[in-house]
C-alpha cells in the first residue's frame, strides 16, 4: 500500500492554489499548483504521477519544493545559458534607433559595433529586437500581378 504524505493547507492557501488552476497563464504552474493540491487531499504520489502522467520522483520533488518555499515553488526558475550579448544600455538605445527610423539590420549592426562597440550576429540583433517587441519583415522585391 503506497505511503500518503499530506500537507496541510489553510483555507487562504487553498483559495490561492484554486486561483492558480483555474486563471494561471502558466500550464507548468498550474500543474504544479493541482499536485500541491492533490497531495492536501491525501492521494498518493504514486496515484498523482499516475493522474498527471508524471514520474513519481517529480511529485516528491514538487513536495519538498513545497514544504520548503511555499507559493515560490510554484512558478519556473530560471534557466541556465550564455549571458546576454546585448547589454540594457544597447537596447534600449537599439529600441530608440528604431523607434526614431526605419533602418537596415546591417545599418544597426554597424552602428552598435562603432557606438557600443558590441558584435553580435544578424539572428541575435533579430532576437533582441523581436524580445523588445519589434516585427522585423524582410523586403520583398516582386512585381504585382495586373
Amino acid at each position: 500500500m503506497p505511503i500518503r504524505v499530506t500537507i496541510e493547507l489553510s483555507e487562504e492557501e487553498l483559495q490561492i492554489l484554486e486561483t492558480i488552476i483555474k486563471k494561471g497563464s502558466d500550464w507548468r504552474e498550474r500543474d504544479r499548483a493541482m499536485t500541491i493540491k492533490l497531495l492536501h487531499e491525501g492521494m498518493s504520489t504514486a496515484d498523482i504521477a499516475k493522474q498527471q502522467g508524471h514520474h513519481v520522483e517529480s511529485i516528491r520533488r514538487r513536495r519538498r519544493r513545497w514544504l520548503k518555499e511555499g507559493f515560490a515553488s510554484l512558478p519556473e526558475s530560471p534557466r541556465s545559458g550564455a549571458p546576454q550579448k546585448i547589454s540594457l544600455e544597447a537596447q534600449q538605445l537599439l529600441s530608440q534607433w528604431v523607434t526614431e527610423e526605419a533602418l537596415t539590420s546591417r545599418y544597426l549592426l554597424k552602428k552598435l559595433k562603432d557606438e557600443c562597440g558590441i558584435e553580435v550576429s544578424d539572428r541575435c540583433l533579430h532576437q533582441t529586437l523581436k524580445r523588445l517587441g519589434f516585427v522585423w519583415k524582410r523586403t520583398r522585391y516582386s512585381l504585382k500581378k495586373a
